[in-house]
């Protein structure tokens, strides 16, 4: 299979490419570098086995389009998106805009497939007793990130109905693991700081919950996608809550430093106070199921971690 991954310098992105690439699978990389690092893909561009191309671009440029085209993927893995999610201009040009010229592209090339990366941020801020969230849950997204993604659902339905372009989109729960950079993400700022000794800081209560997915997981589901779940908006969560402090404490364990005492801060605008995903739907129809442990994922997570902060 020829794979395109937009995104594919992220860290989500690479993990996704190196699973591609141990597979056999030839894979294109578009990323324009400003969130994900080359030093993500060292080990397969140091292969020299693998079919790998990168392509330094901007979804945002038009070049977007020829280039898909002219790549002529077999299955597109769309995973690029502004790092920011409550930026509504960026935010839009890159997951609206970006999005549509890696669709178009698609179209061209006669792609059989879009694989769509979408998050939680989709459904706002849930019923507490409608958790873990099904994919009939209301989508009424609080952050700027959630609503393009609640567009790109509209544009992915009249690509396939129009022309064909067949797409399974998965709606990620907050996926953390190895390569995520610390403030991109709870797991990695915490990580971070719990062992080079930096502040620790709980933004609200911390009492918020989150359903943490390991990252070789989700990659596993987006692989899936790829030949399952045609037309489909799926869930890809453990659907388990864990709430900010708890999460912490097992952090702190894992790390050796038990009892720390974390300085509090504002909350997030726009932020949830819980959240969780049915994975029912992956199960049926991606044949899917987490099997990575919060605390096994954690231990990868701070080795990793570890290993960053020495070098």
């Amino acid at each position: 299979m020829r794979a395109l991954v937009t995104g594919g310098a992220g860290f989500i992105g690479s993990t996704l490419v190196d699973r591609l690439l141990a597979e056999g699978h030839a894979v294109d990389v578009i990323d324009d570098l400003s969130g994900g690092s080359l030093t993500n893909l060292a080990e397969a561009r140091a292969d020299r086995s693998a079919e790998l191309h990168i392509h330094q671009v901007d979804v945002r440029s038009p070049e977007v389009v020829d280039l898909v085209a002219r790549r002529a993927p077999e299955v597109v893995f769309h995973l690029a998106a502004a790092p920011d999610v409550d930026d509504v201009a960026v935010g839009a040009l890159v997951e609206v805009v970006g999005s549509l010229h890696v669709l178009e592209g698609a179209r061209r090339a006669g792609t059989r497939k879009v694989v769509y990366a979408a998050g939680w941020w989709l459904y706002g801020e849930p019923d507490a007793a409608a958790l873990p969230l099904r994919e009939s849950s209301p989508q009424a997204p609080l952050v700027a990130r959630g609503a393009a993604e609640k567009a790109m659902l509209e544009y992915l339905r009249l690509f396939r109905e129009r022309w064909g372009v067949e797409f399974t989109a998965l709606a990620l729960a907050s996926v953390y693991g190895p390569r995520q950079r610390a403030g991109r993400g709870v797991v990695s700022t915490f990580a971070r700081a719990l062992l080079s000794g930096g502040e620790l800081r709980v933004l609200g209560d911390g009492a918020q919950t989150r359903d943490f997915l390991y990252v070789d997981d989700a990659v596993d589901a987006l692989v899936r996608a790829a030949e399952r779940g045609s037309g489909l908006l799926v869930n890809v969560g453990r659907g388990v809550e864990t709430s900010v402090r708890s999460l912490l404490a097992t952090m702190a364990d894992a790390a050796g430093t038990p009892g720390v005492t974390p300085s509090v801060g504002s909350p997030v605008s726009g932020s949830v106070a819980r959240m969780a995903l049915d994975p029912g739907r992956a199960k049926l129809h991606l044949g899917w199921e987490p099997w990575t442990t919060l605390e096994e994922g954690i231990a990868q997570t701070l080795q990793w971690h570890a290993e960053a902060v020495r070098t």
